[in-house]
C-alpha cells in the first residue's frame, strides 16, 4: 500500500503534526476541518450555516487537491459542539453532497479546536 500527503494552500494548514488529508492507493482520510477562511487564518464571527459553508469549502478544496471529488465520498463525520445546529448544517450539507448520499455519523462534543462549532472529516474514494 502507498501512503501520500495531501496538502494544498486552497484550505487551511493543519494546526498541529498532521497532515490535511492522507492518500492511499484506493482512499482519501481527511482530517478534520473546521471553518478556518484560509484567506484570513480565523474562524470569522457568523452563525452555523456560515461555518458549515465554509468547512465544506475546505473539505472540498483538500478533496480537489487529492485528484477526486465529493461525489465520490464514502463516510462522513460531522461534530457539533451544539446538537439544535444539527437542521441548519443538514440543509448546508445537501448543497454538497447528493443521493446516493455518503454514510454519515453527527456527535455534540464538549469542543473543538479554536473554538470551533463543527469540524467535518471524510472517507473518499479515489
Amino acid at each position: 500500500m502507498t501512503r501520500r500527503s495531501v496538502h494544498t494552500d486552497k484550505a487551511p494548514a493543519a494546526v498541529g503534526p498532521y497532515s490535511q488529508a492522507i492518500a492511499t492507493d484506493s482512499l482519501l482520510f481527511t482530517s478534520g476541518v473546521i471553518p478556518i477562511d484560509p484567506l484570513t487564518g480565523t474562524i470569522p464571527e457568523a452563525d452555523i450555516e456560515v461555518h458549515a459553508h465554509q468547512v465544506f469549502r475546505n473539505l472540498r478544496a483538500i478533496v480537489e487537491a487529492a485528484g477526486t471529488d465529493l461525489s465520490r465520498a464514502l463516510k462522513v463525520t460531522v461534530f457539533l459542539t451544539n446538537m439544535a445546529d444539527f437542521q441548519r448544517v443538514n440543509v448546508v450539507y445537501a448543497e454538497y453532497f447528493q443521493e446516493p448520499f455518503p454514510a454519515r455519523s453527527a456527535f455534540q462534543v464538549a469542543g473543538l479546536p479554536l473554538n470551533a462549532p463543527i469540524e467535518v472529516e471524510a472517507v473518499i474514494a479515489l
